[in-house]
């Protein structure tokens, strides 16, 4: 995880525990591979918190990592990314035959403080992510998380847990499990964030749109946003390069599958990859599941 700029706080002033919780970015893999992988994602989130009790304040799930904030102890932090971590890895066996995948995959929890504000800008740290990115104009338009949640104006579709077979309902959560019959599924099919996260407490804590704005736009995160629009790179989801794929293996080299390349293949591919989307060393290292070093060697020679 990048440096995170708490603020110096030395007392708490409430009995009430925030933790900023992050795992590591993957290198050589990303997490989801498309919009049904992270709705999983989305829907293990919801019930980890609602069947916990324990409250998400915010959240966001990017290709290699994910961030929350939540308020609990210091162990039911750290238990809610393991769980996390662990169903989801049973997801990806399931789908993908790919077992451990998150194996070894260390995590970070740091404490956030209600005095200092740096519960607030814990929250927009998390929320900038998919911004600073660059691969949307605004954190609202990232669907995986919770930034659309606070402050709505209109409320969002869905439809009640209760009102839905026990077989559409496993279908969709890809869990058994029971759950709060007024928990509402979108129309995009997974848990709303407003039926789990702790808006309200959100909103008490910004107390206006403007100044959760405020904290957004001078995160960290925004920073680096800043700096990629400056150097007028363009950014492409993970999620995208890696669709195009199939159809790059068929133009170029008249093959169906990436593991049916050839040496010299698979380096030409990757420097159209480079070329094409604008994609850097990591993103291209992570998409293919090759070292950052490999990579390195082969684009030297383009």
């Amino acid at each position: 995880m990048e440096n995170f700029d708490l603020e110096s706080v030395q007392a708490q002033d409430s009995p009430l525990e925030f933790w900023l919780v992050s795992t590591d970015h993957t290198t050589d893999r990303i997490w989801f591979k498309d919009d049904q992988d992270f709705k999983v994602g989305m829907n293990y989130v919801a019930i980890i918190a609602i069947l916990s009790g324990i409250n998400v304040l915010a959240f966001i799930l990017m290709s290699n990592h994910i961030h929350l904030v939540l308020q609990c102890s210091h162990e039911e932090a750290e238990w809610f990314i393991d769980e996390f971590k662990r169903r989801y890895s049973e997801y990806l066996t399931k789908r993908y035959g790919k077992k451990e995948y998150l194996r070894g995959i260390d995590d970070d929890v740091r404490p956030l403080y209600l005095s200092g504000e740096s519960v607030e800008k814990g929250i927009a740290y998390v929320l900038m992510n998919s911004v600073a990115a660059n691969i949307c104009l605004s954190a609202t338009g990232y669907p995986w998380g919770s930034a659309g949640a606070y402050f709505r104006v209109t409320e969002t579709r869905g439809i009640r847990v209760g009102d839905i077979s026990v077989r559409k309902r496993y279908k969709i959560l890809h869990s058994r499990e029971e759950l709060p019959e007024d928990v509402m599924i979108g129309e995009d099919g997974y848990i709303i964030p407003q039926s789990f996260v702790s808006i309200k407490f959100v909103e008490s804590i910004f107390r206006t749109p403007k100044r959760l704005n405020y904290f957004l736009l001078n995160s960290s995160k925004a920073k680096r946003m800043r700096e990629l629009q400056g150097s007028g790179m363009l950014m492409f989801r993970d999620q995208t390069i890696l669709a195009s794929l199939p159809d790059m293996c068929r133009t170029l080299f008249h093959k169906e599958a990436l593991s049916s390349l050839t040496g010299d293949e698979m380096e030409r591919l990757i420097s159209e990859v480079k070329y094409r989307f604008n994609a850097d060393v990591p993103q291209i290292a992570r998409i293919l599941g090759l070292g950052y070093t490999e990579v390195v060697n082969i684009l030297e020679k383009y």
